[in-house]
């Protein structure tokens, strides 16, 4: 556990110093009142190396500042960080990201578990301090046996070589290029154990993170759209960052090693029928029934452009599909597949929503919607659904009070957490699922409700997907390439008195305005 000295040593109050943060927009100490109501909802258990009464000290140095009209959106966005502060974890071998807080039996050394690497470096890539996210991906990547990839890092799906793509679009250098044979060493081996002679991936669906699911079980080989979306995403990231590197030959192969695996997955997963991306079984034949693991594709932005197969986000708003109160959920309600039962497994994906496919769904709709011309779905749905995710993070104490919480699965019909009450009702509970770090928030509001799109460039694009309605918000301190950047909107400049519309600071100056909300260029140099 860090105590306040240590914590200081890393160098905190430099860092602010550093990235032009002292003159904030928005003032932190409004938003102290939340870790201290989050601190005090439940007893500390565990305590971690980040404890509580170190939270609010924790997330002062750290994290992005966030206000706008939605009180609820708002909590939520500090809850996020307040949890992802407790599943940092210092190890003898340096930091790492945790899913569980509690040990869990198929976790690896120190409870490390792969699963949702890409969704821990997609949020951690926002925190000032890089230590945490660099240690955790140099334990993946270099931590193994003789200085290789971990032991366990294909004990599930995954999409690392993404994720370092991301964190370099965010941190605006080249240093996680070492990680380029890695990377390579990571393709190669996934090549090895599950490439098919179609030159599509196979998976199980336990392997995939989505045991129990309505087109597989457990020890099915299906042809899944998620790890071929995965993989391509790997193999364009690998390309671009071979290009950063100057490793021309790296670049070529893997740019083809991409190109060849988006058109098997257009070409074999696409259902025409379904007008959707689906699982083949084992004989080649697509499973009849649509997955949310069908909007993945759009993660990686594999679709082409001008297919048309953006028609595929209409099943997320139909009550037939995959809308749902507490949803959206991980199969369409129409199919004869969908299920939402309390016994057996309690990790089922064949009805219930998880926050881990949500966060995939809307950062994959963002992306539709900044970069594809299309008429299927629209930023109000993506607000509408982003409302629905924020509404989850809810848990209903046995006092009656109901706090912001983060779990496993839910019943997206009622918004019980349902891994949670089955093992309540076997009385084998433990809160394993508590504050459960499997998913994403914080990036989400970042990139696609405030609309910062970040890239590797010196310039990036800021395109809000959050309601036209809202009079104002702010997205304050960003650490982004070295620099402090701030995104306000303000209808008619009364809120923060710099003047009305979407304006952009960088390092306190303001580098591009416009006056109504919408996309707009900026350039940091």
């Amino acid at each position: 556990m860090l105590n306040r000295r240590e914590f200081v040593a890393l160098g905190a109050p430099a860092i602010l110093a550093a990235t032009g943060s002292a003159n904030p927009l928005l003032d932190p100490d409004q938003f102290r009142s939340y870790i201290e109501f989050f601190n005090s909802m439940v007893p500390e258990e565990p305590v971690t190396t980040i404890p509580n009464a170190m939270a609010w000290e924790w997330m002062r140095y750290n994290i992005p500042f966030f206000s706008c009209p939605d009180e609820a959106t708002e909590q939520i966005y500090y809850y996020r960080w307040w949890t992802y502060r407790k599943a940092i974890k210092a190890t003898p071998v340096g930091y790492i990201i945790t899913e569980f807080l509690k040990p869990v039996s198929h976790a690896g050394e120190y409870n490390a578990l792969s699963c949702a690497l890409g969704h821990h470096i997609a949020e951690g890539r926002w925190l000032r301090e890089p230590s945490y996210i660099d240690q955790d991906i140099h334990y993946w990547l270099r931590g193994g046996p003789g200085g290789g990839l971990a032991k366990n890092l294909h004990q599930f799906t995954g999409w690392v070589a993404w994720g370092v793509t991301d964190l370099l679009e965010v941190r605006g250098d080249r240093a996680a290029t070492v990680y380029l044979d890695a990377l390579q060493a990571d393709y190669v081996q996934w090549e090895q154990e599950r490439l098919t002679a179609s030159g599509l991936f196979w998976q199980r669906d336990v392997s995939d993170g989505m045991e129990e699911s309505a087109s597989a079980g457990r020890k099915v080989r299906n042809i899944r759209p998620s790890i071929n979306s995965c993989m391509y995403g790997n193999a364009a990231a690998i390309a671009r960052i071979a290009g950063l590197a100057g490793k021309a030959n790296v670049e070529s192969r893997y740019r083809a090693k991409a190109a060849a695996l988006r058109q098997l997955v257009q070409q074999k997963l696409w259902n025409p029928e379904a007008r959707f991306f689906e699982t083949l079984d084992e004989q080649g034949r697509f499973v009849p029934v649509r997955e949310a693991i069908g909007f993945t594709p759009w993660y990686f932005e594999l679709p082409e452009k001008g297919r048309g197969c953006e028609e595929a986000w209409k099943q997320l708003m139909d009550p037939q599909g995959f809308y749902a109160p507490y949803g959206p959920t991980t199969t369409e309600r129409r199919s004869p597949f969908y299920k939402l039962d309390y016994a057996g497994d309690d990790c089922k994906w064949n009805g219930p929503s998880w926050p881990f496919a949500t966060t995939i769904t809307l950062r994959g709709l963002a992306n539709v919607l900044n970069d594809y011309s299309q008429n299927a779905i629209s930023s109000a749905e993506y607000r509408k659904t982003l409302a629905i995710y924020t509404h989850n993070h809810r848990l209903k104490l046995d006092d009656g009070r109901v706090i912001p919480w983060i779990d496993e699965n839910q019943n997206p019909e009622t918004g019980e957490w349902i891994a949670r009450t089955m093992k309540i009702r076997k009385r084998t509970f433990y809160g394993r699922g508590d504050h459960y770090n499997h998913s994403a928030y914080c990036d989400l509001i970042i990139t696609g409700l405030v609309g910062l799109r970040p890239s590797t460039g010196d310039t990036f694009e800021v395109n809000p997907l959050a309601d036209p309605a809202w009079d104002w918000f702010c997205l304050d301190n960003v650490s982004y390439h070295g620099r402090s950047v701030s995104i306000i909107w303000d209808r008619n400049g009364e809120k923060y008195g710099r003047g009305a519309g979407l304006a952009v600071y960088v390092n306190g100056r303001r580098v591009a305005r416009r006056e109504t909300m919408g996309r707009l260029a900026v350039r940091l140099s």
